[in-house]
This record gives C-alpha cells, sequence and structure tokens, in this order.
C-alpha cells in the first residue's frame, strides 16, 4: 500500500511577516528616516511642563540623595575641569548617538540580513515606548535644576552638544529627559556589537560603549543616572516585543565558524 506524503501547510499570512526576509535599502531607508522624523515630532510635540519636570528633578535628586548614589553633581564639577575631556563630551553627546546607531545599522544590513529585520525592530520599540515617558513624566534635565550647582558644559564651554541647550533649546523638548535615548541606543548597539561581532577587540568596544555613553550624559548634566535606568528598561521592553514577534531564532548566539568578514 502506498504511503503519501501530505504536503507542507501553507504558511499564513502572519508567519511569513514573522519570518525575517533580506532587507531592501531603499524601503530600510526610507523606514528609518519616516520612523526618526516622526518620534522627533511627537517628541517635541509634548507640551514642556516646566513646573512639573522640576518638580521631578527635585524628587529624583532627593531619592537618590537617600539612597547615597547622587553623584552627578560630583562627577559633573569633575569633568569640567578638565577642558579638552568636557569638550570632547559635549561633542560625543551630540554626535554619536546618530553615528553610531546608524553604523550598527549599516553592519547589521550587510553583515547580518537574517538578523536584521528583528533587531532593528527591537530599536523601533524601545524609541516608541520612551515617547510615553517623555509625556507622562516630564523631568528637566540636572544641568536645568534650581538651587543644585549643576553646570551646562555646552553654555559654559560654548560648544555644539546638545539640542536642548544655546539656540537649539527652541527647537527641542528640553523636559523629555525620562528615559534617557543616549542610553537605550548606547545600549542597543553594545548588546548587539557583543553577541554578533566576530572579533573579541569589536565585542569588548561595544560592551564599552553604553558604560562611556552613561559617564558622558552624567558628566554633562544632561541625565540623572535613573534616567540610564529607565532607558535599560525600555530596551527589555523593545527585546521581548520583537522576541513575542520574531521568535527566539533571530537571537540565538551566532556560531563564530559560521560568521564572515570583518567584525
Amino acid at each position: 500500500m502506498e504511503v503519501r506524503e501530505e504536503a507542507p501547510a501553507k504558511r499564513s499570512v502572519l508567519d511569513r511577516m514573522r519570518s525575517p526576509r533580506p532587507p531592501q535599502l531603499w524601503f530600510e531607508i526610507m523606514l528609518i528616516a519616516v520612523c526618526y522624523w516622526t518620534y522627533s515630532l511627537i517628541r517635541n510635540a509634548v507640551p514642556e511642563h516646566e513646573a512639573a519636570a522640576l518638580r521631578h528633578a527635585a524628587w529624583i535628586w532627593s531619592f537618590q540623595q537617600k539612597l547615597g548614589l547622587a553623584f552627578e553633581e560630583s562627577v559633573n564639577h569633575a569633568v569640567n575641569g578638565v577642558t579638552w575631556l568636557v569638550v570632547s563630551m559635549n561633542y560625543y553627546y551630540a554626535t554619536l548617538h546618530f553615528v553610531v546607531t546608524m553604523g550598527v545599522l549599516v553592519w547589521l544590513y550587510r553583515r547580518q540580513p537574517g538578523r536584521y529585520a528583528a533587531t532593528r525592530f527591537v530599536l523601533f520599540a524601545t524609541t516608541g515606548v520612551a515617547l510615553f515617558g517623555y509625556y507622562f513624566y516630564p523631568l528637566a534635565p540636572p544641568r536645568l535644576m534650581h538651587g543644585v550647582d549643576f553646570i551646562d558644559t555646552v553654555r559654559v564651554h560654548e560648544t555644539w552638544g546638545s539640542m536642548a541647550s544655546g539656540n537649539l533649546a527652541n527647537v527641542s523638548n528640553q523636559y523629555a529627559a525620562m528615559p534617557s535615548m543616549h542610553i537605550g541606543w548606547a545600549l542597543w548597539c553594545g548588546v548587539v556589537i557583543a553577541m554578533l561581532a566576530k572579533r573579541p577587540w569589536v565585542r569588548v568596544l561595544g560592551a564599552l560603549y553604553p558604560l562611556v555613553t552613561l559617564f558622558v550624559i552624567v558628566g554633562t548634566a544632561n541625565h540623572f543616572w535613573l534616567d540610564a535606568l529607565g532607558g535599560a528598561v525600555c530596551l527589555a521592553f523593545g527585546f521581548g516585543v520583537s522576541h513575542l514577534w520574531y521568535g527566539t531564532s533571530a537571537f540565538r548566539m551566532p556560531q563564530h565558524t559560521a560568521l564572515h568578514g570583518t567584525a
């Protein structure tokens, strides 16, 4: 008696959407541009509740003092005394946030196309959920607090280092400090590089990048360390949502023998 093999069931539309597909360059450029433009538009359209933002900043500062972890002012004054360091930090804050993130996206696109969609989705989900923090918990950065001796390093050293300092303050929401997407994005870059890069020294750099970013955002008085914790929570949310959508395959650690090319 002949036994016929059953044809595999057709995959549902949902399954096809969830399966990582080779990214299309034109689509990715358009998608990233539209998503970032939308994020910036919404973030800057959130009402600037100055009184609430300053009240929240005072509460966070007081809470950190009770924990014995209110070190931002000391770090801020220490780095401000080293001109070359603080100027470098100002430019780091203004540029690497975008440059490194875009560089990791390009590297993923070229070297890890099968993981690109799921990992890019993590970044989008992380950034999107941060908008809820900006809307429901306006927070002033330390440099805008009253009664505390924080130094706005951009103003003092007359550098371009913050979209919320100097002449650029009018085009950016100054009270969208919680969560810190400088940390959210830096952690995303660090995790991706540490997991997927081939060379050990590249993985080490990936792991160090969010730590250096934390030092920069605290030293320039743009964030409390609790803002960084908020960014980490957003990233965890982003990974969770992407994991539910794409499953585990896109996040498995690669075999080194399967990796090709540099980094």
